[in-house]
């Protein structure tokens, strides 16, 4: 029952028992009975007024707390004129301004860091209380390649992506930096927070590729100065020594030392080899920016093809061509985009053992070209090292002629993969 109702029930009960009261004094006295009667006329307007004064103010409070209910922090209250409803109004106005000020505040923090999630160069990955994807920056979203509405409401233990395999190992508050296709480097760190009193994960994505192979390629540069110097200061002595050797007729006057002469020229031939190794090395950190020029794609694609043939043929290997009639010109120095070709051509021929087909597909389109080969593929454990300087899965590789197509394809701006797609089937894939 309410209790506005039990003030109505006990009033009218109280004057019902004063009127049957005063009934009993009417046949005794009634200038008594008249002035009972007017007490209870009196009592009644009392009761009235402050039924009033004490029903209004719960009124008030009832649509205050509507209001709070209903979020709307701008419903004030004017004063009465009485005391205690005053004081009551005061206390909720000021309550009121005090939770307009603090949503206000609230707001405009939430606005910010909206902006600063959308707006951040650092991919942000923001899960709900089951690992769900909740919300996703536009970083985040190109550095995945996945479009948004494929992400959404999805768990991360849901979804197959390099990347997501590697957040599903880490623990709140772990780092990792990963490189999940031997190009680019990321790094991941898994962070979480509490909401109402549950704790959600967030996770952050870094791309540390440039940074990671300007750090990488000042390394291994100064690594070969080092040691083309060293290589050099000793071959340019000993092979002048072995051809003023060589040339002094009266050396070599006798038969008894053709043996001696011919394992200096071994040696000499040796030299030379070393040199061009070094030199093959000095490449990699004397790459000239690009010279930039038209080049026509289809033309090049067979001109390296013509060139890369009798590897080929050695090997049982066949090439097919996937080329559009139209002509695709691009922008590009053309011989470094040559170089990078031919060594992506050298390891699709290698990677096959014995007979085989490599296949250029060039999509004008897309303006892609895709080198695929019917090799051996590529392991996990070398798919992270592709890229690397001085790493080869050949057993007399020097490591360098993925690297330097790297540098070549990155001093192009080109983006690039190499990935084994299916069993026999392993693509190298250029964006121009």
């Amino acid at each position: 029952m309410k209790l506005r109702t039990k003030y109505v029930l006990f009033v009218v009960t109280l004057h019902l028992v004063t009127l049957v009261l005063t009934y009993f004094i009417f046949q005794q006295n009634k200038v008594f009975f008249i002035a009972s009667e007017v007490f209870v006329l009196i009592s009644v307007v009392v009761s009235v007024q402050l039924y009033r004064q004490l029903i209004n103010p719960l009124k008030l409070l009832m649509q205050g707390l509507d209001a709070i209910k209903d979020k709307d922090f701008n419903v004030k209250f004017l004063s009465t004129g009485r005391h205690e409803v005053d004081t009551l109004i005061d206390v909720y106005n000021h309550m009121m301004d005090e939770l307009r000020t603090e949503r206000t505040r609230q707001e405009q923090q939430h606005f910010f860091l909206e902006k600063l999630i959308y707006t951040s160069p650092t991919g942000i990955v923001i899960l709900d209380f089951d690992d769900r994807i909740q919300q996703i920056n536009p970083k985040a979203l190109q550095l995945l390649a996945i479009p948004d509405d494929k992400l959404q409401g999805n768990s991360i233990y849901e979804l197959d992506h390099p990347l997501f395999a590697q957040m599903r190992l880490l623990k709140s508050g772990e780092t990792a930096v990963v490189k999940p296709d031997g190009i680019n480097s990321f790094k991941l760190q898994k962070s979480h927070f509490v909401d109402r009193g549950f704790s959600r994960h967030f996770i952050m994505i870094e791309d540390l590729t440039a940074e990671i192979l300007a750090a990488e390629k000042k390394v291994y540069g100064k690594v070969i100065r080092m040691m083309a110097h060293e290589v050099n200061n000793t071959i340019g002595p000993v092979n002048s020594i072995m051809q003023s050797a060589m040339k002094t007729d009266q050396l070599w006057a006798g038969h008894e030392f053709d043996s001696l002469k011919d394992a200096l020229q071994i040696a000499m031939d040796r030299n030379q080899n070393l040199n061009l190794f070094m030199r093959n090395f000095a490449d990699l950190v004397k790459l000239p920016p690009a010279n930039k020029q038209p080049v026509l794609l289809q033309k090049l694609v067979r001109a390296v093809a013509t060139l890369m043939q009798a590897k080929a043929n050695g090997k049982g290997v066949e090439f097919e061509f996937n080329l559009p009639d139209e002509a695709l010109s691009i922008m590009a120095d053309e011989q470094q985009l040559e170089q990078a070709l031919i060594n992506i051509v050298k390891n699709a021929i290698e990677a096959i053992e014995d007979k085989g087909l490599v296949k250029f597909a060039l999509f004008s389109k897309e303006r892609k070209l895709i080198v695929t080969d019917t090799g051996k593929g590529i392991t996990a454990e070398q798919n992270s090292n592709l890229f690397s300087p001085f790493f080869s899965t050949k057993k007399d590789g020097q490591g360098i002629g993925l690297t330097l197509t790297r540098e070549i394809l990155l001093n192009h701006s080109f983006e690039f993969s190499l990935k084994t797609v299916a069993a026999g089937q392993t693509e190298f894939a250029i964006w121009f």
